[in-house]
């Protein structure tokens, strides 16, 4: 039998974001009026890791950060897929176990088409 959710079964979930914006909002007017004011011109300096600024920070570098990181994104999305199979691995039977191999061949061909194009190769 299907229930049906009605608006006061979400009440608190709307109390807690409407807390957590209410904290968020507070905090940051909160340090905006009592932290200090005092702006020097080390303070107003752009800072990167102590170390100083040389150069223009739009010089073009190697796409090679960009794939990675998107790369390890994709990749590791998988295991949020994978985290909700694993929990509910003995009511999807075989079916669901069907699926996840489908699933992971899936990202496994990604892989090797990665591998194949050397993107991972830093040379």
């Amino acid at each position: 039998m299907e229930t049906q959710s009605i608006p006061s079964d979400f009440l608190p979930i709307i109390f807690q974001v409407v807390v957590v914006l209410g904290f968020v909002v507070t905090t940051l007017v909160a340090t905006h009026y009592l932290g200090p004011k005092r702006k020097t011109a080390d303070k107003l300096e752009t800072f990167e890791a102590g170390v100083k600024i040389v150069g223009n920070a739009r010089q073009p570098f190697s796409i090679k950060y960009f794939l990675v990181a998107i790369l390890f994104v994709l990749f590791d999305i998988e295991v949020i897929f994978m985290y909700p199979w694993a929990v509910n691995f003995r009511e999807l039977g075989m079916e669901g176990m069907i699926q996840m191999f489908i699933f992971m061949g899936t990202l496994l061909l990604g892989f090797i088409y990665v591998i194949k194009k050397k993107v991972l190769e830093w040379d």
